[in-house]
């Protein structure tokens, strides 16, 4: 005999609900939780279009769902086709909701870069947001394109020899009217950027550092400490990108030690990393931010 639990109103309107299958300490639960948050402040709403990865496997089992609005799952490869169509119906009959893409960096930066490059070029009317947690997450954890140079991962067990995949320049090639990184230790940014979003049309591209306690092999306590030192030493910057064309710096490094990053994920051999090549890098990477934004400010 099939039981009904009694629907608890508080949550008709939340976009993940409790129950959900997520492992403790998940950024992407997390940045489910913030999305929900601002789209309930904007008085929006959405339909979710999820590929394979650990956001499909989120809703749980049929006839259950852990999502609190409309959800279609797509093939790994074909989120933002089957997003573009549905945004295309919306459009045609003057409905009103945002589509949103909810893609790890698997269906992202790898399987599904080829149909996303194509809705980005048609500047379909969508928003995509990539939870990015640098693997495989729900398969195996295995390596993407996104994992880090030196990581363990169940195809990488001696380290990832190759350096991960600049996705921010790739989607800003693609002359997008938005494209902004996103981090969960820095909330109101995060809330800032997804208003920004929603109150724009066309194809917006938001990139989350989404912590995998699972695959980094770190503790699920620790997931809000490693991205803020990411933010704060320079390993993953906050910053937006208007019309592909205007940048604007959010949050300025603080000149921490990425050596806290590392040391908190045993992904990471201690003969893996070369920290001054990291230093380096950082500083690097902050100062090209830096010459774009002062070359090519944003107005707004």
């Amino acid at each position: 005999m099939a039981a009904t639990a009694p629907v608890n109103p508080d949550l008709e309107s939340c976009l993940l609900r409790p129950g959900n299958t997520n492992c403790g300490g998940c950024g992407m639960s997390v940045g489910l939780t913030m999305l929900g948050r601002a789209l309930a402040e904007a008085g929006d709403t959405c339909t979710l279009v999820i590929p394979a990865c650990c956001g499909i496997v989120t809703a749980g089992a049929f006839p259950t769902t852990s999502y609190g609005v409309p959800t279609i799952a797509t093939t790994f490869a074909s989120s933002s086709a089957v997003a573009s169509g549905v945004a295309s119906i919306r459009d045609l009959n003057g409905e009103t909701g945002q589509v949103i893409c909810w893609a790890g960096d698997g269906g992202t930066y790898d399987i599904g870069l080829a149909t996303l490059s194509a809705a980005a070029e048609r500047n379909e009317n969508i928003i995509y947001i990539c939870y990015d947690n640098e693997i495989y997450g729900n398969t195996g954890g295995q390596r993407s394109s996104a994992t880090p140079a030196g990581a363990t991962t169940s195809t990488t067990p001696f380290g990832k020899t190759d350096g991960k995949k600049d996705m921010m320049s790739i989607m800003t090639a693609h002359r997008l009217p938005y494209a902004a990184t996103l981090s969960m230790a820095h909330p109101k940014d995060f809330a800032k950027k997804i208003a920004t979003a929603l109150s724009m049309k066309g194809m917006r591209f938001l990139l989350m550092h989404s912590p995998c306690p699972t695959g980094w092999k770190s503790e699920p306590a620790d997931s809000i400490e490693l991205v803020r030192i990411a933010v704060a030493s320079g390993l993953f910057p906050l910053y937006e990108v208007f019309d592909g064309a205007t940048y604007r710096i959010n949050v300025e490094p603080d000149g921490s030690d990425p050596a806290g990053y590392f040391d908190r994920q045993r992904r990471f051999r201690d003969d893996s990393i070369d920290l001054d090549a990291v230093r380096s890098a950082c500083t690097a990477n902050t100062h090209r931010l830096h010459l774009l934004a002062e070359q090519f400010p944003h107005a707004g």
